[in-house]
């Protein structure tokens, strides 16, 4: 019932043709409501999860007592928990919520002849609810549910469902098994089916007394968009081709192929009179020609390969179709659903759930019938089968599933292991095109189809190679199939695929075939080298220099792989380095300037990868790659090649020589004009770029100028996490400017910068924190500002529990900053800013002690705070400090020891911890404000020791 009922109101709507068979499941869905209603009564009581809805012709006055009539609305007394009936009469539409109201409508409706048509598309959905419309009743997960249920004693309520479940899934059996066979009753001729049928008949055409005929052809040589050769007005009466055949014993036969079979065009009468067609109409082209030709008849029966292709001939006519054709005889491709999604997940998805299999197209059967004859065929049936199928377009998912279904995967794999070179080629090709969908990229690794496959490579036939290779590209889309890939050896004999030099744009014949296996190489490499493994495996296997030198062909049809490869492989650090050190770069540079926009987005995309070293970037402007990089700027409808290139401009512009650069290319213009209606991956790069050029105050300034402030400010109210990061990188740059910081305040953008340090990811805190340090520095009232933000103050401090040291340093900052505002100071001094600093002097990590010792420093400036920092033990963590290489670490230490050094007892401790000799050092640094620190602090410490001695004298 879960599909079949729901598809007999569309069989009602669009087959009258069908009639009697949607009267007779119509009364079996009739029954089975019964059954329900008498068997299972508390089943019949559940409510819906949502109504079954009808369009219908009863009025209220077909409904007895146990209904409330209002007007012409009628609705049952008997309702849900929350009150709403559970049958609703509003005409013409009729709600039903459950099966003891069904029943009893059903009851109705007979009684009263009325009709109705079924608007329920999804009925299991409506009646139990969304889980159970996903679930298989084949299954044993339903089983398995219903246990669960039992041992855990959950409510029985879904218990009943579950039950529920199981006798729909039941109906839907019987429903399926009683209608298919008459489904299947109706034949339907094909284009391929005539196809197949004249390439079978010209396979057995030649000269001498032993071949059955002398020829076949077409009586036109166009074949149209839909396999048929009879012109567009034959085609509305059904017709497919007309053929000329000429037997051996008797005259030229002129036949007509037609959706409903095949006919004899009878000879002229007279000089201008029309062929006139008999009514004689024959299933298939063999039947047809043995009783017209005895000569062919007895050649047939003699000879057992065309014993085997008659039955090739009656397995493929007797191809059945659930619905005809449009008269025209077309494939109707248009009609069915489309291939399932080609995207490259990188996890398995579930298996397809089992469906009814009622509204399956002419081509499901079709294949089914010929997959059937793959398994018992000798070779050469074998072969005209393959072709057969190959006829059908593959990428659709019906004919994928028909395969699956009917157990040719299977069959297709074990003909890789035969001997048969056209075999393997056949299954190859179908294994190609098939494997497009997800699902059976999984079986076919679960068939142990891919370690067959990577045997192949190892061939000397270059197209089977070519081909075992593309399937592999396809199936190795998800992680265990690359796993397998890798373990069988497949990674080293994919790398010796590429093993040729085409250095010619002008190519032999034996060249073309050594290029074609090196690109279907690269292409299963490429889809391989998802895996930070396989990666591995590919550069042990020597493929980094084969990939440099394959880079340099002039083949365009080569190039995109062998990129896509390198894009994906160098997000690994060893495989920047050596597309580095290979001469790499120059020629990405180059493609970059190619009419081929697929092959720009991968180069763009390896230099956005690459461009994370410093030499790569440099590399990118020695070669002149910057200004191809902006001209890709302009392709805004690409959005794939546009993220590409701004990726590529982003990481070019962390150096700020490509900065100046970018700056005569006017791209921070075009940058800024792509910051809205943009996709989200677009938008990170832009922006990432934007925070990069803000670095310059000509391009904060230009910013500004330019309208971009509000801009940005309105993109920190987005949920993307790396788009987080990148904005208020660029709003923090622009805040330097006091220009900026006044549109900036104004927008609420520091208060939209404080709400993501509420954010859960520990990037997008830190990336804030720095943002909202120079906002505190460059706006008016900083102090009152902060202390606008409700619990902004304490959220800062309690950040300082993070684990993230860049979390840590940037909140310091903030804290620094914070600090300077006595008021401010004094509140987070309440919440325990102290012992919280305290605890992490222990750092070693440079950036962390640099702001942890400024945000000591400005805390010192409050009450006995000084004191507590001793007491906290943080003062000798902090004089190893001093052994740091980073001078910004010795400046901001020596200023929280001089503040620190206002407490006797701190002195005493800075003194035992050795303080004294490196402070002496630093006394004598160009830097004046570490001079004076460190002068302070030694003064406070001789002025302690000198008290000290006065008082031991005086004693």
């Amino acid at each position: 019932m879960g599909v079949a009922l729901s598809r007999q109101a569309q069989r009602t709507t669009d087959r009258q043709e069908d009639a009697p068979l949607n009267e007779a499941l119509l009364r079996d869905i009739v029954r089975f409501v019964e059954q329900v209603d008498s068997r299972y009564t508390e089943e019949a009581q559940l409510v819906f999860d949502e109504p079954l809805l009808w369009t219908t012709n009863l009025q209220a006055s077909d409904f007895g007592t146990e209904y409330e009539l209002s007007g012409s609305s009628v609705h049952s007394r008997e309702t849900d928990g929350d009150g709403r009936p559970l049958l609703q009469l509003t005409p013409p539409v009729i709600s039903v919520r459950s099966f003891s109201q069904l029943s009893k409508l059903l009851h109705l409706n007979n009684d009263s002849k009325t009709e109705g048509s079924a608007t329920n598309r999804d009925p299991v959905k409506k009646i139990l609810g969304r889980s159970f419309a996903m679930m298989d009743g084949e299954d044993p997960s339903a089983l398995l549910l219903l246990n669960t249920v039992n041992e855990d004693g959950q409510s029985r309520e879904t218990e009943l469902k579950v039950k529920l479940f199981l006798i729909l899934q039941q109906l839907d059996r019987q429903l399926l098994n009683s209608s298919v066979p008459q489904l299947s009753q109706k034949v339907r001729l094909s284009p391929a089916v005539v196809k197949c049928d004249v390439e079978m008949l010209k396979s057995v055409c030649g000269a001498g007394e032993k071949r059955p005929l002398k020829s076949v052809r077409y009586t036109s040589d166009h074949e149209y968009s839909n396999g048929c050769r009879s012109p567009p007005w034959r085609q509305e009466f059904g017709e497919i081709a007309g053929l000329i055949i000429e037997p051996c014993d008797t005259e030229p036969l002129s036949v007509t192929c037609s959706i409903y079979g095949f006919y004899l065009n009878m000879p002229i009468k007279q000089e201008g009179e029309e062929n006139v067609k008999t009514r004689e109409l024959y299933k298939d082209l063999l039947t047809l020609l043995k009783s017209k030709s005895p000569h062919f008849a007895e050649s047939i029966n003699k000879q057992h390969t065309l014993d085997v292709c008659v039955g090739v001939f009656v397995c493929v006519c007797l191809c059945v179709c659930v619905y005809s054709k449009s008269p025209g005889g077309g494939t109707g491709a248009e009609d069915f659903s489309e291939s399932s999604s080609k995207s490259e997940e990188d996890e398995e998805q579930s298996e397809r759930r089992g469906e009814s299999r009622t509204d399956l197209p002419s081509e499901y059967w079709e294949i089914q019938k010929l997959v059937k004859y793959l398994k018992v065929g000798n070779q050469t049936a074998t072969v005209i089968a393959l072709c057969c199928i190959r006829d059908f377009n593959l990428a659709q998912e019906t004919c994928q599933l028909a395969i699956r279904d009917g157990g040719g995967l299977e069959v297709l794999i074990n003909l890789l292991d035969t001997d048969e070179v056209k075999c393997k080629i056949g299954s190859l090709k179908i294994l190609k095109e098939i494997s497009c969908s997800s699902q059976i990229r999984q079986a076919i690794a679960d068939l142990r189809g891919l370690q067959t496959m990577v045997s192949i490579l190892d061939s000397p036939d270059k197209e089977l190679k070519c081909l075992a290779a593309e399937t592999i590209a396809n199936v190795a889309k998800f992680r265990r199939a690359r796993r397998t890939v890798r373990q069988y050896g497949g990674i080293k004999r994919l790398v010796e695929l590429l093993n040729c030099v085409p250095d010619s744009a002008t190519l032999s014949a034996e060249q073309e075939k050594d290029v074609e296996v090196a690109r279907c190489g690269a292409l299963a490499l490429w889809s391989c080298s998802k895996s930070t493994r396989n990666k591995e495996a590919i550069r042990k296997a020597g493929g980094i220099p084969l990939l440099a030198r394959l880079l340099k062909s002039p083949q365009k049809n080569m190039l995109i792989p062998v990129v896509g490869t390198l894009q994906e492989c160098a997000s690994e650090s060893s495989y920047r380095i050596a597309i580095q050190t290979e001469g790499m770069i120059k020629d990405l540079v180059k493609n970059l300037n190619c009419d081929n926009q697929e092959l720009q987005m991968h180069c763009a995309s390896a230099i956005f990868k690459c461009a994370e070293d410093k030499r790569t970037r440099d590399l990118v402007r020695q070669y002149k790659g910057l200004q191809p990089l902006v001209s890709l700027l302009s392709q805004t409808d690409n959005k794939q090649l546009l993220a590409a290139a701004t990726g590529a401009i982003w990481k070019c512009s962390i150096s700020m020589e490509n900065v100046a650069k970018f700056e005569e290319f006017k791209t921070l213009e075009i940058l800024l004009s792509l910051l809205t209606a943009q996709p989200e991956e677009v938008l990170v790069n832009v922006v990432g770029a934007l925070g990069e050029c803000a670095q310059r105050s000509a391009n904060r300034i230009a910013i500004g100028k330019s309208g971009g402030i509000p801009r940005l400010v309105s993109l920190l109210r987005e949920t993307n996490q790396a788009l987080l990061v990148n904005v208020t990188r660029a709003v923090g740059a622009c805040a330097t400017e006091p220009d900026n910081m006044v549109i900036i305040d104004h927008l609420d953008g520091v208060r939209l910068l404080w709400s993501l340090l509420r954010k859960p990811d520990p990037d997008v805190q830190a990336s804030a924190a720095w943002a909202i340090c120079p906002c505190i520095e460059n706006v008016k009232d900083a102090g009152e500002m902060v202390r606008s933000f409700m619990g902004g103050l304490k959220l800062i401090v309690d950040l300082l529990k993070s684990t993230n040291k860049e979390v840590l340093a940037s909140v310091c900052a903030v804290i620094s900053r914070i600090a300077k505002d006595k008021e401010n100071l004094a509140i987070i001094t309440e919440h325990g800013v102290m012992p919280m600093l305290a605890n992490l002097t222990n750092t070693v990590n440079d950036k962390l002690r640099r702001h942890l010792a400024e945000a000591i420093s400005h805390c010192c400036m409050w009450g006995n705070n000084h004191v507590a920092f001793g007491e906290e033990r943080a003062v000798a963590p902090l004089v190893r400090y001093l052994r740091s290489k980073d001078p910004s670490v010795h400046q901001a230490t020596a200023l929280a020891l001089y503040q620190l050094s206002r407490d006797p007892n701190n002195c005493i401790t800075m003194h035992e911890s050795g303080v004294v000799q490196p402070l002496i050092v630093m006394m004598g640094s160009t830097d004046e404000v570490l001079q004076e620190a460190a002068a302070g602090c030694v003064r406070n410490i001789r002025l302690l020791a000198l008290a000290n001695d006065k008082a031991k004298h005086f004693t």
